[in-house]
Protein backbone atom coordinates (compact mmCIF):
# COMPACT_ATOMS: atom_id res chain seq x y z
CA UNK A 1 0.00 0.00 0.00
CA UNK A 2 1.32 3.44 -0.92
CA UNK A 3 2.02 5.72 2.01
CA UNK A 4 1.14 9.40 2.08
CA UNK A 5 3.51 12.30 1.60
CA UNK A 6 5.59 13.25 4.66
CA UNK A 7 7.51 16.51 4.17
CA UNK A 8 9.89 15.74 7.05
CA UNK A 9 11.64 12.84 5.30
CA UNK A 10 14.68 13.81 3.20
CA UNK A 11 14.08 13.04 -0.47
CA UNK A 12 16.67 11.94 -3.04
CA UNK A 13 16.63 11.58 -6.80
CA UNK A 14 17.34 7.98 -7.77
CA UNK A 15 16.32 7.44 -11.41
CA UNK A 16 17.17 3.73 -11.33
CA UNK A 17 15.72 2.71 -7.99
CA UNK A 18 14.17 -0.75 -7.73
CA UNK A 19 11.46 -1.70 -5.21
CA UNK A 20 12.59 -4.12 -2.50
CA UNK A 21 16.20 -4.06 -3.73
CA UNK A 22 19.50 -2.43 -2.77
CA UNK A 23 20.74 0.25 -5.18
CA UNK A 24 23.18 3.15 -5.27
CA UNK A 25 22.28 6.82 -5.20
CA UNK A 26 23.80 9.01 -7.95
CA UNK A 27 27.12 10.53 -6.94
CA UNK A 28 25.85 14.07 -6.30
CA UNK A 29 22.90 12.80 -4.26
CA UNK A 30 25.20 10.50 -2.28
CA UNK A 31 27.52 13.39 -1.52
CA UNK A 32 24.63 15.55 -0.31
CA UNK A 33 23.33 12.75 1.91
CA UNK A 34 26.69 11.92 3.45
CA UNK A 35 28.57 15.23 3.62
CA UNK A 36 25.82 17.83 3.95
CA UNK A 37 23.00 16.07 5.80
CA UNK A 38 25.35 13.58 7.51
CA UNK A 39 22.81 10.78 7.43
CA UNK A 40 23.88 7.29 8.45
CA UNK A 41 23.13 3.66 7.77
CA UNK A 42 19.70 2.79 9.11
CA UNK A 43 18.22 6.27 8.62
CA UNK A 44 14.95 6.53 6.69
CA UNK A 45 14.76 8.58 3.50
CA UNK A 46 12.54 8.77 0.41
CA UNK A 47 13.62 8.22 -3.19
CA UNK A 48 11.93 9.16 -6.45
CA UNK A 49 12.77 8.22 -10.02
CA UNK A 50 11.81 11.46 -11.82
CA UNK A 51 9.01 9.74 -13.74
CA UNK A 52 6.42 9.68 -10.95
CA UNK A 53 7.45 6.75 -8.73
CA UNK A 54 8.45 7.35 -5.14
CA UNK A 55 9.25 5.06 -2.21
CA UNK A 56 10.37 5.13 1.38
CA UNK A 57 13.81 3.61 1.85
CA UNK A 58 16.44 2.85 4.47
CA UNK A 59 20.10 3.68 4.06
CA UNK A 60 22.04 0.43 3.78
CA UNK A 61 25.61 1.78 3.80
CA UNK A 62 27.50 5.06 3.59
CA UNK A 63 31.12 5.34 2.44
CA UNK A 64 33.20 8.25 1.15
CA UNK A 65 31.94 7.88 -2.40
CA UNK A 66 28.98 5.49 -2.31
CA UNK A 67 25.61 5.36 -0.62
CA UNK A 68 23.44 2.27 -1.00
CA UNK A 69 19.80 2.19 0.04
CA UNK A 70 16.91 -0.25 0.01
CA UNK A 71 13.39 0.81 -1.00
CA UNK A 72 10.88 -0.50 1.55
CA UNK A 73 7.41 0.81 0.64
CA UNK A 74 5.75 2.71 -2.18
CA UNK A 75 4.97 6.33 -1.34
CA UNK A 76 2.54 8.83 -2.81
CA UNK A 77 4.21 11.96 -4.16
CA UNK A 78 2.59 15.36 -4.66
CA UNK A 79 0.00 15.17 -7.44
CA UNK A 80 0.87 16.54 -10.87
CA UNK A 81 -1.36 19.27 -12.36
CA UNK A 82 -4.05 18.09 -14.78
CA UNK A 83 -2.98 20.75 -17.32
CA UNK A 84 0.54 20.03 -18.57
CA UNK A 85 2.06 23.51 -18.94
CA UNK A 86 5.20 24.13 -20.95
CA UNK A 87 6.77 27.43 -19.95
CA UNK A 88 8.38 29.00 -23.02
CA UNK A 89 10.61 31.62 -21.43
CA UNK A 90 12.72 34.20 -23.22
CA UNK A 91 16.33 33.56 -22.25
CA UNK A 92 17.42 35.65 -19.25
CA UNK A 93 20.72 36.40 -17.61
CA UNK A 94 22.15 33.58 -15.51
CA UNK A 95 20.74 34.08 -12.00
CA UNK A 96 17.37 35.33 -13.26
CA UNK A 97 16.87 32.29 -15.48
CA UNK A 98 17.80 30.03 -12.57
CA UNK A 99 15.10 31.63 -10.41
CA UNK A 100 12.47 31.33 -13.14
CA UNK A 101 13.24 27.62 -13.56
CA UNK A 102 13.22 27.02 -9.80
CA UNK A 103 9.83 28.67 -9.30
CA UNK A 104 8.23 27.17 -12.42
CA UNK A 105 9.17 23.65 -11.35
CA UNK A 106 7.72 24.17 -7.87
CA UNK A 107 4.52 25.46 -9.49
CA UNK A 108 4.20 22.19 -11.40
CA UNK A 109 5.17 22.93 -15.00
CA UNK A 110 5.64 19.91 -17.26
CA UNK A 111 8.59 21.39 -19.20
CA UNK A 112 10.62 24.58 -19.63
CA UNK A 113 11.49 25.75 -23.12
CA UNK A 114 14.05 28.59 -23.25
CA UNK A 115 14.09 30.63 -26.45
CA UNK A 116 15.85 33.59 -28.01
CA UNK A 117 14.02 36.40 -29.76
CA UNK A 118 14.82 39.80 -31.25
CA UNK A 119 15.16 41.59 -27.91
CA UNK A 120 16.81 38.81 -25.94
CA UNK A 121 19.89 40.18 -24.16
CA UNK A 122 21.58 36.77 -23.90
CA UNK A 123 22.85 35.10 -27.11
CA UNK A 124 22.03 31.46 -27.74
CA UNK A 125 25.75 30.65 -27.73
CA UNK A 126 25.83 31.51 -24.01
CA UNK A 127 23.78 28.41 -23.23
CA UNK A 128 26.71 26.27 -24.41
CA UNK A 129 29.22 27.86 -22.06
CA UNK A 130 29.83 27.63 -18.34
CA UNK A 131 27.76 24.50 -17.78
CA UNK A 132 24.51 26.44 -17.91
CA UNK A 133 22.39 23.46 -19.01
CA UNK A 134 23.89 21.30 -16.27
CA UNK A 135 23.14 24.00 -13.69
CA UNK A 136 19.56 24.23 -14.90
CA UNK A 137 19.20 20.46 -14.55
CA UNK A 138 20.50 20.64 -10.98
CA UNK A 139 18.09 23.48 -10.22
CA UNK A 140 15.19 21.38 -11.48
CA UNK A 141 16.10 18.41 -9.28
CA UNK A 142 16.55 20.62 -6.21
CA UNK A 143 13.14 22.21 -6.82
CA UNK A 144 11.47 18.82 -7.30
CA UNK A 145 12.96 17.63 -4.01
CA UNK A 146 11.73 20.78 -2.27
CA UNK A 147 8.12 20.75 -3.46
CA UNK A 148 7.32 17.04 -3.17
CA UNK A 149 6.96 16.17 -6.85
CA UNK A 150 8.29 12.86 -8.17
CA UNK A 151 8.39 14.01 -11.81
CA UNK A 152 11.51 15.80 -13.09
CA UNK A 153 10.44 18.17 -15.89
CA UNK A 154 12.98 18.73 -18.66
CA UNK A 155 14.64 22.02 -19.54
CA UNK A 156 14.68 21.69 -23.32
CA UNK A 157 17.41 22.90 -25.64
CA UNK A 158 17.18 26.63 -26.33
CA UNK A 159 15.47 27.41 -29.64
CA UNK A 160 14.55 30.40 -31.81
CA UNK A 161 11.14 31.92 -31.10
CA UNK A 162 10.18 31.76 -34.76
CA UNK A 163 10.85 28.03 -34.78
CA UNK A 164 8.73 27.48 -31.68
CA UNK A 165 5.80 29.46 -33.04
CA UNK A 166 5.83 27.36 -36.19
CA UNK A 167 6.20 23.99 -34.48
CA UNK A 168 4.48 23.91 -31.09
CA UNK A 169 1.26 21.91 -31.15
CA UNK A 170 -0.16 22.39 -27.66
CA UNK A 171 -3.92 22.38 -27.19
CA UNK A 172 -3.63 25.97 -25.97
CA UNK A 173 -0.88 28.48 -26.79
CA UNK A 174 -0.79 31.72 -24.82
CA UNK A 175 1.52 34.72 -25.19
CA UNK A 176 1.54 37.31 -22.42
CA UNK A 177 2.12 40.80 -23.78
CA UNK A 178 2.32 44.25 -22.29
CA UNK A 179 -0.74 46.52 -22.36
CA UNK A 180 -0.89 48.72 -25.44
CA UNK A 181 0.79 46.27 -27.78
CA UNK A 182 -1.35 47.37 -30.72
CA UNK A 183 -2.93 43.94 -31.16
CA UNK A 184 -6.25 42.57 -29.95
CA UNK A 185 -5.37 41.31 -26.50
CA UNK A 186 -7.63 39.42 -24.10
CA UNK A 187 -7.50 39.54 -20.32
CA UNK A 188 -6.28 36.45 -18.47
CA UNK A 189 -9.79 36.01 -17.04
CA UNK A 190 -10.93 35.04 -20.56
CA UNK A 191 -9.52 31.57 -19.77
CA UNK A 192 -12.36 31.01 -17.29
CA UNK A 193 -14.23 27.79 -17.94
CA UNK A 194 -11.43 26.21 -19.98
CA UNK A 195 -9.23 23.29 -18.96
CA UNK A 196 -6.93 22.17 -21.76
CA UNK A 197 -4.86 19.02 -21.41
CA UNK A 198 -1.71 20.83 -22.61
CA UNK A 199 -0.75 24.50 -22.78
CA UNK A 200 2.34 26.41 -23.86
CA UNK A 201 2.82 29.79 -22.19
CA UNK A 202 5.14 32.28 -23.91
CA UNK A 203 6.79 34.92 -21.71
CA UNK A 204 9.15 37.41 -23.26
CA UNK A 205 12.72 38.42 -22.41
CA UNK A 206 13.86 41.44 -20.41
CA UNK A 207 13.70 43.60 -23.53
CA UNK A 208 10.07 42.67 -24.18
CA UNK A 209 8.47 41.52 -27.40
CA UNK A 210 9.22 43.06 -30.77
CA UNK A 211 5.89 44.12 -32.38
CA UNK A 212 6.58 41.84 -35.34
CA UNK A 213 6.84 38.85 -32.98
CA UNK A 214 3.44 39.58 -31.47
CA UNK A 215 1.95 39.90 -34.95
CA UNK A 216 3.55 36.61 -36.05
CA UNK A 217 2.27 34.82 -32.94
CA UNK A 218 -1.27 36.03 -33.67
CA UNK A 219 -0.95 34.78 -37.26
CA UNK A 220 0.02 31.34 -35.92
CA UNK A 221 -3.11 31.23 -33.78
CA UNK A 222 -1.46 32.02 -30.44
CA UNK A 223 -3.84 33.71 -27.99
CA UNK A 224 -2.52 37.10 -26.85
CA UNK A 225 -3.16 37.86 -23.19
CA UNK A 226 -2.41 40.63 -20.73
CA UNK A 227 -2.11 40.53 -16.96
CA UNK A 228 -4.48 43.44 -16.46
CA UNK A 229 -2.76 46.82 -16.72
CA UNK A 230 0.38 45.66 -14.94
CA UNK A 231 3.74 45.32 -16.65
CA UNK A 232 5.63 42.45 -14.99
CA UNK A 233 9.36 41.87 -14.93
CA UNK A 234 10.48 39.05 -17.22
CA UNK A 235 11.91 37.09 -14.29
CA UNK A 236 8.76 37.51 -12.17
CA UNK A 237 6.06 36.95 -14.78
CA UNK A 238 5.91 33.15 -14.73
CA UNK A 239 5.65 32.98 -10.93
CA UNK A 240 2.72 35.42 -11.06
CA UNK A 241 0.92 34.11 -14.13
CA UNK A 242 1.08 30.31 -13.75
CA UNK A 243 -0.75 30.09 -10.39
CA UNK A 244 -3.43 32.48 -11.67
CA UNK A 245 -4.02 30.22 -14.67
CA UNK A 246 -4.08 27.16 -12.42
CA UNK A 247 -6.70 28.85 -10.26
CA UNK A 248 -8.81 29.76 -13.29
CA UNK A 249 -8.46 26.21 -14.63
CA UNK A 250 -9.34 24.80 -11.15
CA UNK A 251 -6.01 23.00 -11.20
CA UNK A 252 -4.30 24.02 -7.95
Amino acid sequence: MARGYNPHVHRFYAPDFSPDAIFELPADEAQHLARVLRLRAGDQIAVFDGAGREALAHIDSVTNRRVTVRATAARTAAAEPRVAVTLAQGLLKSDKMDRVIRDAVMLGVAAIQPFVSRRTDVPMSATKKGGRQERWDRTVIASVKQCGRAVVPPVNTTRELSELLASTQADTRLMFVEPGSGQSVADVTSLEGQQPSHATVFIGPEGGWDPSEIATAAEFGVTLLSFGQRVLRADAAAAAIIPVMQYIWRDL
